[in-house]
């Protein structure tokens, strides 16, 4: 894979935890920051595109509503728990 640099400026604290975390796992500052760049892409696309398909599921009606799902959490412990909510 092609790479490429860019400068990104990160407080003092920071640079230090990275040279400590590379000197100890003898990789370098520059690996350890791009895997740390992938790993927030990674986690932080996932959550969007799940919000963006939650989104887009109550758009079209398969949502289910805040009242169903506080009387089915209400009903937690109680003895007579409810069945989970269905899709209306």
């Amino acid at each position: 894979m092609a790479s490429t640099t860019f400068t990104v400026p990160v407080d003092f604290a920071a640079k230090k935890r990275l040279e400590k975390l590379a000197k100890s796992t003898g990789r370098s500052r520059s690996f350890l920051a791009a895997e740390a760049i992938n790993e927030y892409l990674d986690v932080n696309e996932w959550q969007i595109a799940g919000v963006k398909r939650a989104i887009a599921s109550l758009d079209r009606g398969e949502g289910i509503s805040h009242d169903e799902v506080k009387d089915w959490v209400t009903s937690w412990g109680s003895g007579k728990e409810k069945p989970f909510p269905k899709r209306t």
